[in-house]
């Protein structure tokens, strides 16, 4: 049904298929109907956007591998939920990244056209390995097998972004919202790299026009403090920290917002909480508190274990403005050789 969906909306519109994109439409598919619903099901706690829900969307997609182990859109989701796991410590980081890329090469190996598939291992390449050209071959792969599709034309503009190429990052951003302007994702991805670029006032615009379609997306007031608290409104930054989502992300915040505003007791204390709970997922964010309070020694300290544990927020490291006062430190430098960014 969805492939005569499909091929009726190309007539209407005279889309021009490719030769491969027609085998495609034409292919049959089936799809066990237990194992559609329960991936439907993880598809819809996957969306949520929570620590329980990803929990609860791994364990519908994993019902949906076991029901129908060929099909390969449910290995997908459960990568993407394993990934989450890892990402945000609810398992331990090298089991939760192994079983995610497993998962998503079992979804390679059934389909190897799944755009899916390809822009999930590219954010794998691009996270765990810090492989930038390999993650850039499968994004690209991605986009070329759905170029309309905005969730990868924001992930190419991420990587770009991430490489210090913020001309064509912002081109891809913008292509992102033009697909997709009610996405509040892309507006969020759009004001995430024009904060990295230095437009800090349009980056406070698309940050809010990103919150107003969705009050939930996922970094945006963690953004908006980070932006009022590099602008030197550390007051400001306080008001929106209490509206992040990751508990890790509120406590780095409030450290360096209390650090700026002279209360270093209430900083020591959220530093010290952060460490304490989260030091085996979020060392990146603890390097980031110390850089930011020009502790350097402790900040490089903390780079060599988020490197060490495969910390996925390593991705920033060449372009997160809070860790400026690191820039004229020959060992940030040497990291950055060491992690494959450009210097």
């Amino acid at each position: 049904m969805e492939d005569d969906v499909a091929r009726a909306v190309a007539r209407e519109i005279q889309l021009r298929l490719t030769l491969q994109q027609q085998a495609e439409l034409s292919r049959p598919r089936q799809v066990n109907p237990e194992a559609f619903d329960a991936y439907m099901q993880g598809y819809y706690f996957f969306e949520r956007n929570t620590n329980k829900d990803a929990d609860m969307a791994a364990k519908y997609y994993e019902r949906a591998t076991r029901l129908d182990p060929s099909y390969a859109l449910a290995w997908v989701g459960l990568s993407r939920a394993r990934y989450w796991q890892a990402n945000k410590g609810l398992v331990p980081t090298e089991e939760g990244q192994r079983l995610a890329r497993e998962a998503v090469e079992r979804a390679l190996a059934l389909d190897p056209n799944l755009p899916q598939a390809h822009a999930q291992m590219g954010r794998i390449k691009r996270q765990v390995d810090l492989d930038w050209a390999g993650a850039d071959a499968s994004i690209q792969r991605a986009i070329s097998l759905e170029p309309g599709n905005p969730e990868y034309v924001r992930s190419g503009a991420f990587t770009a972004a991430m490489l210090g190429r913020f001309e064509e990052a912002l081109k891809l951003a913008h292509r992102a919202v033009e697909l997709d302007p009610l996405n509040a994702e892309s507006w969020e991805n759009l004001g995430e790299i024009r904060f990295c670029a230095g437009q800090v006032d349009e980056a406070v615009a698309d940050l809010k026009k990103a919150l107003e379609l969705s009050p939930d997306v996922w970094l945006g007031w963690n953004k908006l403090a980070q932006i009022h608290l590099m602008q030197g409104r550390p007051e400001d930054a306080l008001r929106e920290i209490e509206r992040v989502q990751w508990a890790a992300l509120r406590f780095r915040m409030y450290a360096m917002a209390y650090h700026a505003l002279g209360r270093e007791k209430e900083s020591d204390a959220s530093l010290r909480e952060l460490i304490e709970k989260y030091h085996a997922s979020a060392a990146f964010s603890i390097a980031i508190v110390f850089a930011f309070r020009n502790q350097h020694d402790e900040a490089f300290q903390w780079l060599d274990r988020a490197y060490a544990q495969h910390d996925t927020g390593l991705i920033w490291a060449k372009v997160e403005p809070l860790l400026k006062n690191l820039h004229g430190d020959p060992r940030y430098t040497a990291f950055l050789k060491k992690i494959s960014l450009p210097t």
